[in-house]
């Protein structure tokens, strides 16, 4: 039996971890760890409130056999101080309490993010170099807490440790986090209807891979049983998203060519300008990261997804025309306060836009 801690257990992709753990007879305990309070259905989940970037984290993950960690922060975008203290530091201090605290396993998110530039025509195993791309501060930290896991397995090679690199993460319940943190209060729902796009915007290299929330707590699920499992998988799902996938959903959009370069300067303007939370890195990111070979994780890990990319994709869209959400506090559609007031207090993108969250 294995007693699990889960860090950012609130989250995007912490509430799926639980979920695929739902029916898992190996798990006796869960010790769920988010910075504000939150219930759980499953009986085996206990709720500890620590941040961390501050609290003591040694006490919660003693008695522990396993920690997954997911903690980290997207926004605010304007305030690196901010973001770095959690997803770096946070990182540092995660593996040191894991260390003091005798955990045996750790696994860590990483992401598609940690990659260097690489092609688009061809995938790419974990051996890739993984330097990030420099103009995102999300990218960097990747980077950064990998570095720091190198470091972590080197100085205890008694400790089993895994990083999954995900692509894009979506779902329906996680629609409202994801709108906030990436489209800001000023998107209307109403737009967001595949078969309203007559075009689709065709650029070089904008191809990405996304994969389903559920698939991806599947896949965590499998990584911090599994006694073989170390190291990094990629973890994604088919097909590819790009502008002929994109003009197929929208039921034969026409696609418009239009130059990278000219499509960045507008991100930067808009995110200047308050538009949006998102910098003009993420632009960048979808751009130059590879196509993520996953046979490893289907072979080693016996995963597979059970949502293609599309459908994943369909699912977050309905979900940000509902305004959809989940009820803890990362996902509640009421952490936005009504109108959205809340993100406008929160500067799109400059700090915490409520102290909740």
């Amino acid at each position: 039996m294995t007693r699990l801690a889960i860090t950012g257990a609130t989250g995007n992709v912490g509430t799926a971890v639980l979920e695929a753990l739902r029916d898992e007879p190996a798990v006796q305990e869960i010790v769920a760890i988010a910075r504000r309070p939150a219930t759980f259905s499953d009986p085996r989940a206990r709720f500890v409130r620590a941040d961390v970037a501050r609290d003591d984290l040694v006490a919660a993950l003693r008695g522990t056999d396993a920690v997954i960690h997911l903690a980290w922060l997207i926004q605010p975008a304007r305030d690196e101080r901010t973001t770095r203290a959690v997803n770096v530091d946070g990182t540092r201090r995660v593996l040191d309490a894991a260390a003091r605290a005798g955990v045996r396993t750790v696994v860590h998110a990483s992401s598609v993010g940690a990659y260097s530039p690489g092609p688009k025509d061809r995938r790419v195993g974990e051996d890739w170099p993984t330097e990030g791309i420099a103009s995102l501060f999300y990218a960097r930290h990747k980077v950064q807490a990998e570095r720091l896991l190198d470091a972590f397995e080197l100085e205890h090679p008694e400790v089993r440790s895994v990083r999954l690199r995900p692509g894009l993460i979506f779902q329906r319940r996680a629609a409202t986090e994801i709108r906030r943190l990436f489209a800001g209060p000023f998107l209307p729902r109403a737009l967001l209807r595949p078969q309203l796009a007559k075009v689709v915007p065709d650029i070089a290299r904008l191809r990405f891979q996304a994969v389903h929330a559920l698939d991806v707590g599947d896949a965590y699920r499998r990584a911090v049983l599994d006694d073989t499992a170390r190291g990094a998988y990629n973890i994604a799902a088919d097909p590819v998203l790009d502008a002929e996938e994109l003009a197929r959903l929208a039921g034969g959009a026409r696609r418009i060519g239009l130059p990278a370069r000219a499509v960045r300067t507008i991100c930067d303007l808009t995110y200047r300008a308050r538009l949006h939370p998102v910098p003009p890195g993420w632009f960048d990111l979808g751009l130059a990261v590879p196509l993520m070979d996953t046979a490893r994780a289907r072979e080693q890990l016996g995963w597979t997804p059970r949502h293609s990319a599309t459908d994943a994709l369909v699912e977050l869209l309905a979900g940000l025309r509902d305004g959809a959400g989940h009820d803890t506090p990362p996902l509640d559609p009421g952490t936005s306060g009504r109108l959205r007031v809340r993100e406008l207090q929160g500067l799109v993108g400059t700090r915490d836009a409520d102290p909740r969250l």
